[in-house]
């Protein structure tokens, strides 16, 4: 059962949107649908940087089926705005992408390191009748003695990861 409190003569009590407004909520609000009452934080936000006839505008203009979708992306747009008032989305997916960048900068060194350790145990298990202090793999692309795969006998691996990090990003020492 509905809380009573909540209505005023019978009527149910305004939307976010009207409440914000200070007006009559009507029957066919647009705001209604998408702006329940008891969320008067989702509007807020909305009205503060899209203003209250734009968006008005924005979701007369649209067929029904495509309304919640955009509310939902104006709701975004507005807490990320809030957020971060110069950049709001924008700034939001930029630092995403570095993170994407950062992670596959990692996983491209483990990957390296799995083809080195794998170098590394082939080369030692076909050496394993040879008792020598060091196995030595082939040279990387550099062909300088530093840039090889160099491990001791007894199992800790040395490893040219520069050779591995992509080119805009490689500090070469000479």
């Amino acid at each position: 059962m509905k809380d009573i409190s909540n209505r005023k003569q019978g009527t149910p009590s305004p939307c976010a949107a009207c409440r914000l407004l200070r007006r009559r909520c009507t029957r066919d609000c647009v705001f209604a649908p998408y702006f329940p009452a008891d969320e008067p934080h989702k509007f807020a936000n909305v009205h503060r940087v899209f203003g209250a006839s734009n968006i008005n505008k924005m979701l007369q203009e649209l067929p029904e089926h495509q309304r919640v979708d955009a509310v939902s992306s104006m709701v975004y747009e507005a807490n990320a705005r809030v957020r971060d008032p110069v950049y709001g989305c924008v700034g939001a997916i930029s630092s995403l992408q570095q993170q994407i960048d950062v992670l596959q900068a990692q996983l491209a060194i483990v990957q390296a390191e799995v083809v080195h350790l794998r170098v590394w145990q082939n080369a030692s298990r076909s050496s394993s009748n040879d008792q020598s202090g060091f196995h030595e793999a082939s040279p990387s692309n550099s062909g300088s003695t530093s840039s090889q795969i160099i491990a001791p006998s007894h199992g800790d691996a040395i490893f040219d990861i520069g050779a591995w990090i992509p080119c805009g990003e490689r500090h070469v020492s000479n």
